[in-house]
């Protein structure tokens, strides 16, 4: 795979999720230091968690400043325009969306070219797609959205599913197979935000009495 591509594809899911980042960080109602400390972990955190697991170290984000300056970018962009831009969640929800799509093809596609295996693959896709996310919602003090959320953590492992089987029983290059892969998982995200998808939740003992 050209490393250009990846290259691309790696800045601009840092840029996405340094987005989400920045936009919980000015909900939260943190300065600009506060603001641009979110935008930089949360855009760097899954990457660098992937790079870690699959033993690309040091990781990419301690080689190339790129990602820490488009990190930054995004921060003060959101910080600035935030009187017009900040009071809607769905830039969240949309933009995270995207990004797990973007960060789920990378990750499989990244540990594919390290010789990891399928199963290790797959999980290279969800933990890069879900690591910034888990970042951002440990720091704002929530339960992190890939434990709570509508068909988030099992958009991804989809998606990376369907990378693998692209890969492994079709013709697609790899281009074709980033591009679907980060739109199925985008748009899977999105549609269970929507319907409200859910995995099934175990009753505690007594609860149905309460209700």
């Amino acid at each position: 795979m050209d490393s250009s591509i990846i290259l691309f594809f790696d800045l601009f899911g840092t840029m996405i999720f340094a987005i989400t980042g920045a936009v919980k960080g000015i909900r939260n109602r943190l300065d600009l230091l506060g603001v641009l400390f979110f935008a930089v972990t949360v855009g760097c955190g899954g990457g660098m968690l992937r790079d870690a697991l699959i033993g690309s170290t040091p990781v990419a984000a301690f080689n190339d400043y790129r990602y820490f300056l488009v990190c930054i970018i995004a921060g003060i962009a959101c910080f600035i325009l935030s009187p017009v831009a900040i009071g809607r969640w769905a830039i969240i929800i949309y933009s995270d969306a995207i990004g797990l799509g973007v960060f789920t093809a990378l990750g499989v596609a990244k540990a594919a070219g390290m010789g990891v295996s399928v199963v290790g693959q797959i999980m290279s896709g969800m933990f890069t797609a879900v690591g910034g996310g888990i970042i951002r919602d440990v720091f704002s003090k929530e339960i992190p959205m890939v434990f709570t959320s509508d068909f988030y953590a099992t958009a991804s492992v989809l998606g990376a599913l369907m990378y693998v089987l692209l890969h492994n029983f079709t013709a697609l290059d790899a281009n074709a197979l980033l591009f679907s892969t980060a739109v199925f998982t985008t748009l899977l995200r999105i549609v269970g935000y929507r319907y409200h998808f859910k995995l099934p939740v175990a009753r505690m003992h007594g609860e149905e009495k309460r209700r």
